[in-house]
């Protein structure tokens, strides 16, 4: 890759509008350093830009390349970075915050309102053959830690800090309402930090069928859109209400189930996004104390992630299901979107001509 002298893209220009193009090779600014792209994993995220050229207030206004779950390899350095060296293999935190706000110097830099973070209109991401990012915000990989893996470290970050805001600790009894990705991340961090059972609903029993084979405890299928009904089915199954309850659907029905679903007293962590505006049982979940905190992304979790992995303590490998290369982005695009093949996690492979 060091080598290449095209930098190809995928390259969203509108909504429906995705093609791989050649752009300018960028070069690295102060304290950055150009990767050579090696895998990068799609996220729902850059799927849904994709169909509908929007994510709430983010408004695809302008061409802009895809991509945030990525790793590569350093092929230059710019002004002052010492941490790096040229030839380094790298897994990328996206989000680059401000490092000044209160929010940053407290430690909750993902809360920056001056978050420049990849593939979120109006920055490019890091679907290209080359892509320059901060230095501080990219984190060597052992040589036993493969690019997959270290693109996985995106998704993985954000089982690490739900399951943080959870309070996950040795011995709890773990829900976690939705089995795609994000759910699967979820379930591995789960048990990784000591959950002494975890339970695992989805409306589709392919996914149910692969967390099972990945660590899960229990699955449910999410047959019913009546909260109080599945809330039943799940403390049936495991035998009593779970002291957290982790949702990643972003599915009314499934925050529903998860207020019901969680024992008094214990907490209800959302992830999933859906609809801007939903309708909960919230006087259930007041009157039994179960606490419902929101995520935003991640905060101080690459270092951990990345131990977990290169620990062997959680594995990765299985979720990525899929692989194309760059010049087949739309059809990985397409096999993300409709899930195709039982797809879970699809990676690109851009090293790969």
């Amino acid at each position: 890759m060091a080598g290449e002298s095209k930098n190809l893209a995928a390259l969203l220009r509108k909504k429906g509008d995705l093609e791989v193009v050649e752009v300018e090779k960028p070069s690295p600014g102060e304290n950055e350093v150009l990767l050579a792209i090696d895998s990068v994993g799609i996220c729902g995220s850059d799927v849904h830009y994709w169909t509908h050229g929007e994510i709430g207030d983010f408004i695809v206004k302008a061409p802009m390349i895809l991509g945030h779950e990525s790793s590569g390899v350093v092929a230059a350095l710019g002004k002052g970075v010492s941490t790096l060296k040229v030839g380094d293999r790298v897994a990328i935190e996206p989000g680059v915050p401000c490092r000044q706000c209160d929010y940053c110097k407290g430690g909750r830099y993902n809360l920056c309102l001056d978050m420049v973070f990849c593939a979120t209109p109006p920055v490019h991401g890091s679907l290209a053959n080359y892509y320059c990012h901060a230095a501080d915000f990219c984190y060597k990989l052992p040589d036993h830690v493969s690019f997959e893996e270290g693109a996985l470290l995106e998704p993985l970050s954000v089982g690490v800090h739900a399951c943080r805001r959870a309070g996950v600790t040795l011995g709890s009894k773990v829900l976690v309402c939705g089995a795609g990705p994000i759910g699967l991340v979820n379930l591995l961090t789960a048990k990784a930090m000591g959950a002494a059972k975890v339970i695992i609903t989805d409306i589709d029993q392919g996914r149910l069928d692969v967390a099972k084979q990945i660590g899960a405890d229990f699955t449910v299928l999410a047959d019913s859109k009546d909260g109080r009904e599945m809330a039943k089915k799940i403390e049936s199954t495991l035998g009593c209400m779970p002291d957290i309850s982790i949702e990643c659907s972003g599915a009314p029905s499934s925050i529903q189930t998860g207020i019901y679903a969680t024992r008094s007293g214990g907490v209800l962590v959302l992830v999933g996004l859906g609809p801007s505006d939903v309708t909960l049982p919230i006087v259930n979940a007041a009157v039994r104390e179960v606490d419902i905190r929101g995520i935003f992304r991640y905060a101080n979790c690459y270092p951990t992630a990345l131990a977990m992995i290169a620990s062997g303590k959680v594995d990765v490998k299985p979720l990525v299901t899929h692989r194309f290369t760059l010049a087949k982005s739309l059809d990985a695009f397409e096999t993300a979107r409709t899930g195709a093949g039982g797809a879970i996690k699809v990676m690109i492979k851009v090293a790969n001509k």
